[in-house]
């Protein structure tokens, strides 16, 4: 069957590592196509040479998706076909791509999607955590007061939560979310998944911080963090006795706000008051 739509952008998921996760189906429309959009055109060459795909490409990324846009979407309305890769993975997510769909369907041009690999996905699957209600959440803020607040605002989602990490922060992150969540949520950290030193380590979210500390093999790489939500448990407790702690202690001293909050939300004193440091 013909892949040839004119004046349609398919949308292809690309392997995260291993290249034999690479459907039929999204070669074949790579081949077929008129223009490839890359988010990296030299990260995507070796992939598209070692599938025989000669297909021109362009560049579409987080520095050039609005400028570049509507010269895509021109091409579309002239009947041209265009595909939509990113560097790895599902384009979008956490990845160059929105702009240039929500332009193409305003036109009225089909989106037609060509799954595929899935960091997040890859790594809830096998994660052992609840996946019948998650949010994903991307990359944290970089800054570690930023990450923090937006931590606080996620600490009494009782879906499990997913994230991005970089390998110069990870550690960081971790110590903030057994700060923000509490030491003993339950955390899965997914590692280079698909790729030689794939590694997937399940502990909870003290321990997991101070194993990667340890082990510095495990700062090196792509991640995917993902943490249990709130339950009606000792984490959950912490959580919410945390949050409480954050408003008081901008009007009390910090001793007397732990002794507020744990009195209100039954958390561990100890564990409030060690956070204000």
């Amino acid at each position: 069957m013909s892949h040839e739509q004119p004046g349609c952008l398919w949308v292809v998921a690309t392997p995260i590592g291993h290249r034999d996760d690479f459907s039929v189906r999204a070669v074949e429309t790579l081949r077929s196509v008129d223009v490839i959009a890359c988010e990296d055109t030299r990260h995507s060459r070796p992939l598209l040479m070692h599938y025989n795909i000669a297909t021109p490409q362009i560049a579409l990324h987080e520095h050039n998706e609005r400028d570049a846009v509507d010269a895509i979407i021109q091409r579309m309305l002239r009947g041209e076909s265009v595909a939509l890769i990113s560097d790895a993975g599902t384009p979008l997510i956490s990845d160059p791509g929105y702009r240039l769909v929500r332009a193409a369907r305003a036109a009225g041009i089909k989106c037609v999607p060509v799954p595929g690999a899935c960091a997040a996905i890859a790594a809830l699957s096998v994660s052992g955590l609840p996946s019948d209600r998650f949010v994903f959440e991307g990359f944290l803020p970089p800054k570690s007061s930023a990450r923090k607040a937006r931590l606080q605002e996620l600490a009494g989602d009782t879906r499990t939560l997913i994230f991005y990490e970089s390998s110069h922060r990870v550690a960081e992150s971790l110590a903030d979310m057994a700060e923000v969540f509490g030491a003993e949520r339950e955390a899965v950290l997914a590692r280079e998944l698909t790729k030689l030193f794939e590694t997937v380590l399940g502990e909870p979210l003290g321990e997991l911080a101070r194993h990667v500390v340890r082990d510095t093999d495990q700062q090196k790489g792509e991640f995917v963090l993902m943490v249990r939500g709130r339950g009606e448990d000792a984490d959950g407790r912490v959580a919410e006795g945390l949050r409480v702690f954050g408003i008081l202690k901008e009007e009390l001293p910090p001793a007397k706000a732990a002794k507020l909050a744990a009195a209100i939300t039954g958390a561990p004193r100890k564990a409030l008051y060690g956070s204000g440091d």
